[in-house]
């Protein structure tokens, strides 16, 4: 951790909503870096994985650049959001894509009307920064900005640590496993609500730093 703040890798994919992240993270004191080849991640603080575009184009980008299996091999805390979310998971029926497989389970369709799910959406449960999940489970967080036609479907429902109702549809839009967040949501386009997010997930880094 660098005196300024954690030093944070913001990865490039070639479609991630990576200025707006970027500044973002400056605002709640950490020290973004783009990653857009293979790299070392160990020597980092923590790791944001962006998402906007589509699950096939996001995964080539990352075999190509062999960042894909420094994702999987890192060892600090990661925040994966929106298709990034989705890219944690072992499979997306969004280009019928194999994924990094850090956490179990696909990626599904929406089950709801109009699509994309675009707007101002609560989460509902969330305690996922520091510890698990909110012990009463309706605690409500947000609201969040969210644009997705997609949403993933974990093989272990413990993960799931918020949920989310759009239309007829429910969906998981946090999920924990380990060091790793997942958030459906754009925290960076969500003001306040998300910069508490991003607040924290920047105060584990630090926290993870200091106890290595």
């Amino acid at each position: 951790m660098t005196a300024d703040g954690p030093r944070i890798a913001v990865i490039d994919h070639g479609a991630g909503n990576l200025v707006s992240m970027e500044r973002a993270l400056e605002r709640v004191g950490a020290v973004p870096e783009r990653i857009a080849i293979a790299t070392d991640l160990d020597g980092f603080d923590g790791v944001v994985l962006p998402g906007v575009g589509a699950t096939g184009s996001a995964m080539r980008t990352l075999r190509r650049t062999g960042i894909d299996d420094a994702l999987v091999a890192h060892g600090r805390p990661m925040l994966a959001v929106c298709v990034g979310m989705q890219l944690l998971f072992e499979w997306s029926d969004e280009d019928d894509t194999a994924c990094l497989g850090i956490v179990s389970g696909r990626v599904r369709p929406l089950d709801a009307m109009p699509l994309p799910h675009m707007g101002w959406n609560d989460v509902v449960g969330y305690g996922a920064f520091p510890g698990g999940p909110d012990p009463s489970g309706e605690q409500r967080n947000g609201p969040f900005y969210f644009v997705h036609s997609y949403a993933p479907e974990p093989a272990d429902g413990t993960v799931i640590v918020g949920r989310t109702r759009y239309g007829s549809d429910e969906f998981a839009s946090v999920v924990r496993s380990g060091d790793t967040i997942g958030a459906q949501f754009h925290p960076e386009r969500s003001g306040s609500a998300g910069l508490r997010f991003l607040e924290a997930f920047t105060r584990s880094c630090s926290e993870a730093a200091h106890a290595a």
